[in-house]
C-alpha cells in the first residue's frame, strides 16, 4: 500500500502552486467575461472570448510543449507562468482602453501558455509521484519502466502516480467551487482590473514555487520540435488502446461540452428558476465535483477502466436527469451526480493515458489531451446551440445524455477487452526498435478490467 503521496514535500509544493493558480484563473476568467459583456452587451463577444481563450490555443499547445521539453534551459515551466502573468497584466491595462480585438488576441496567447503549462505540470506531477515511490529523484529524461521494476515496486510506482493525479484533481475541484464565487465578488466590489491583478499575483506565486522544475526530456527520436511531435503521433497510431481511448474521449467530450451553453436556458426558461437557480445548479455541480475527487482518491486499487466508465455513466445520468427533472431541487441532485462523474472521469483518463505511454512522452501526451478538450469545447458550444434551436433544453439534454452514455459503454467495452490495462505495458523507449503495444494484457488483467 502506498503511503500518502501528498506527504512528499515536492508534490505538496506543486499542488499548492496549482491550487493557487487555478483559483486565480477562475477569478480572472469570471472578471474578464463580465468586463467584456459590460463593454459590449453582447453574448457573442463573450463566446468569442471563451473560444480565443480555450479553443484556439489547442492548435499551438502541442508545439509549445514539445519546444519546452526540447530546451535544455532551466526554469522553462516557471517562465510560462511568469509569461502568463505579464499577458494578464496587459489585459487588465487594456480594459481601461477597451479594444475587443486586442483583448481576444491576448486571451489566445494567454490560453496557449496556460494549456501548455497545465500539460507540463501534469507530467511533472506524475514524475514526482514516481520519485515518491522510488524513494529518490528521477533524473532528467529518465523513464524507468514500472513493469521492469518487479510486480511490487512497479505497482507502487503506478499507484503513486495515480494518487498524485488524485491530489491534483481535488485541488482543481476546490478551485472550481471557490474561484467563480470569489471572482464575482471581487469584480463587483473592486472592478475587473483588480480581479485580473489578483490573477497576475497567482501566476507569479506559481512561477516562484516551480523554479526548480525542469521539464526537459531526452528524446531518442531527435531534439527538433517536429521530431518530438512525430514520435508522439507515431506512438498514438501504434498503440491500439491509446488510440481507441482518445477517440472515445473525443466523442464523450463533444456531448459533455455541449451541455454548457444549454444550462442557462434550462435554468431560466425551462425551470423558471432565474439567475439564482442557475447559480444553484453550478454550486451543486461543484459540490458533486468535490465528492467525486474524494471518491477517486479512495478508489485506489480499482481498475481505472472501471472508474472511467462509471464516471462517464454518471455524467450521462446527470444530463438525462436534467431532461426529466420537474423541479430545481431534482435538477440540482442531477447536477451533483454530474459533478461527481466529472471528477471521476477526467483523472481516470489522464492516468490511463500516462500508463499507456512511455514516461518520456507524458508531457506531449498531456498536451494532446489538453488540446483535445479545448477543441471539443468549440464544437460542443456549436452542438449545444444547434440542439436547443432544433428542440428544447430538455430534448437537447436527452441527446447529450444518450451520446455520453454511448461513450461510457465504449469505455466499458475497451476495459473488458483488455485495451485499458490495469498494469502498464512493457514499454520500450520511443525511438527504439519497437513502440509499446498495450494490447497484450495478461488474461486475468483483461478480466478484472
Amino acid at each position: 500500500m502506498v503511503s500518502s503521496a501528498i506527504s512528499f514535500p515536492r508534490l505538496r509544493r506543486i499542488v499548492s502552486a496549482y491550487t493557487v493558480n487555478r483559483l486565480g484563473s477562475w477569478i480572472g476568467l469570471v472578471a474578464l467575461s463580465l468586463a467584456v459583456y459590460d463593454h459590449t452587451h453582447s453574448g457573442l463577444a463573450v463566446a468569442g472570448l471563451l473560444l480565443c481563450w480555450q479553443a484556439l490555443p489547442a492548435f499551438l499547445v502541442p508545439v509549445v510543449v514539445a519546444r519546452v521539453e526540447a530546451s535544455a534551459r532551466r526554469r522553462e515551466l516557471s517562465g510560462l507562468y511568469v509569461f502568463e502573468g505579464v499577458v494578464t497584466a496587459a489585459i487588465a491595462v487594456l480594459l481601461s482602453h477597451f479594444w475587443l480585438p486586442g483583448l481576444l488576441l491576448l486571451a489566445a496567447i494567454d490560453g496557449t501558455a496556460a494549456l501548455a503549462a497545465s500539460a507540463l505540470l501534469r507530467a511533472e506531477v506524475a514524475r514526482t509521484g514516481r520519485e515518491h515511490a522510488l524513494g529518490g529523484p528521477v533524473g532528467e529524461g529518465e523513464a524507468p519502466d514500472p513493469a521492469a521494476l518487479g510486480p511490487d515496486l512497479g505497482e507502487r510506482v503506478q499507484e503513486a502516480e495515480r494518487e498524485a493525479n488524485a491530489t491534483l484533481n481535488f485541488a482543481f475541484s476546490a478551485a472550481f467551487v471557490g474561484g467563480p464565487v470569489v471572482g464575482g465578488l471581487v469584480t463587483a466590489s473592486f472592478g475587473a482590473a483588480a480581479a485580473l491583478f489578483i490573477d497576475v499575483a497567482t501566476f507569479l506565486a506559481c512561477g516562484a514555487l516551480l523554479l526548480d522544475m525542469h521539464p526537459h526530456v531526452e528524446e531518442a527520436a531527435g531534439n527538433t520540435v517536429r521530431a518530438r511531435l512525430h514520435a508522439a503521433w507515431r506512438h498514438i497510431n501504434e498503440t491500439p488502446g491509446l488510440r481507441a481511448l482518445l477517440a472515445t474521449e473525443t466523442l464523450a467530450l463533444l456531448f459533455i461540452q455541449a451541455a454548457g451553453p444549454i444550462e442557462v436556458t434550462y435554468a431560466k426558461a425551462t425551470l423558471h428558476a432565474g439567475d439564482g437557480g442557475y447559480g444553484m445548479l453550478v454550486t451543486a455541480w461543484g459540490a458533486g465535483a468535490v465528492i467525486g475527487s474524494l471518491a477517486f482518491a479512495r478508489a485506489r486499487g480499482r481498475p481505472l477502466g472501471l472508474v472511467l466508465s462509471v464516471g462517464t455513466f454518471a455524467l450521462a445520468a446527470a444530463f438525462l436527469g436534467y431532461a426529466l427533472a420537474p423541479s430545481l431541487a431534482l435538477a440540482c441532485t442531477a447536477a451533483a451526480v454530474g459533478g461527481l462523474g466529472n471528477t471521476l472521469e477526467w483523472p481516470a483518463l489522464v492516468s490511463l493515458v500516462q500508463r499507456l505511454s512511455p514516461q518520456q512522452l507524458h508531457g506531449r501526451l498531456m498536451g494532446a489531451v489538453e488540446s483535445l478538450q479545448a477543441i471539443c469545447i468549440a464544437f460542443g458550444l456549436i452542438l449545444g446551440g444547434v440542439l436547443v434551436s432544433l428542440g428544447s433544453a430538455r430534448s437537447a439534454f436527452v441527446v447529450i445524455g444518450v451520446g455520453t452514455a454511448l461513450a461510457a459503454a465504449v469505455f466499458a467495452r475497451l476495459a473488458a477487452a483488455g485495451l485499458l490495462p490495469r498494469q502498464a505495458p512493457h514499454a520500450q523507449p520511443v525511438g527504439g526498435e519497437q513502440a509499446p503495444e498495450p494490447g497484450g494484457a495478461r488474461p486475468h488483467e483483461a478480466a478484472t478490467e
